[in-house]
């Protein structure tokens, strides 16, 4: 299912200033959300971190190779990728296109045609049979606005907790492991960074529970994760 220009985020990769300013103003203007960073071990944080609907990615950059950002990138996101590159040759395309991009666009480039791969690409995000809109007692998650309400009233949530309650939403019922929601909400190299979940857990519970010391719905498994019980 693809998203709306309104409701998608695009991060840029790409060191060069003036590229991101005209990918900023070009992608803008058709509604697009966007973020940037310059180098890609910072592009591959961001991902964790903030979970992009799509990736501008450029492979010149100064620190990694582009097409070794998408061999990391690959092992634990499915996030859209479309290349930008002034390498024009066939081994060059073929190599980012093996390594996990869905896209391949040669610099310079028109600004209709990058929003046209753009759609393309957001396109191809993998189908669910989930519902749009998904009750859990009083809580309801809104998946097409991002938005969350408990008993008709919205709650604003962050980033990452509303990631990780989606996540739940997604295994409703099931528990998911402590590394399961590590690797896909923080990047392959936080899987023993349990802190992080039980502050956002903890607020989570704060946020969406009637009494958040004994939770109804986001219930913990000791010592393997959470789980998100429907009643």
């Amino acid at each position: 299912m693809s998203l709306p220009a309104a409701k998608a985020t695009l991060l840029v990769i790409d060191d060069e200033i003036q590229i991101r300013r005209l990918l900023r103003v070009t992608l803008e203007s058709e509604g697009y959300k966007v973020r940037e960073t310059d180098t890609g071990q910072l592009g591959l944080q961001e991902v964790a971190h903030q979970a992009p609907d799509g990736i501008i990615l450029d492979l010149g950059l100064p620190d990694i190779d582009g097409k070794e950002v998408i061999k990391r990138l690959r092992e634990w996101s499915k996030v859209p990728v479309l290349v930008l590159s002034v390498r024009e040759g066939e081994e060059d395309k073929i190599a980012a296109l093996d390594a996990g991009a869905d896209d391949y666009l040669t610099k310079p480039f028109s600004g209709r045609e990058l929003l046209a791969r753009v759609r393309a690409i957001l396109r191809r995000m993998p189908a669910t049979n989930e519902p749009a809109v998904v009750r859990v007692g009083d809580i309801e998650i809104d998946q097409s606005a991002r938005l969350v309400r408990r008993a008709g009233n919205e709650i604003h949530l962050t980033a990452k907790e509303y990631a990780l309650f989606q996540l739940l939403v997604q295994h409703r019922g099931k528990v998911v492991t402590h590394r399961q929601i590590l690797r896909e909400l923080w990047g392959p190299n936080a899987e023993e960074n349990t802190h992080y979940l039980r502050v956002h857990m903890t607020h989570l519970r704060q946020k969406l529970e009637t009494d958040p010391h004994a939770p109804r719905h986001l219930k913990t498994d000791a010592g393997i994760g959470y789980r998100l019980v429907i009643e």
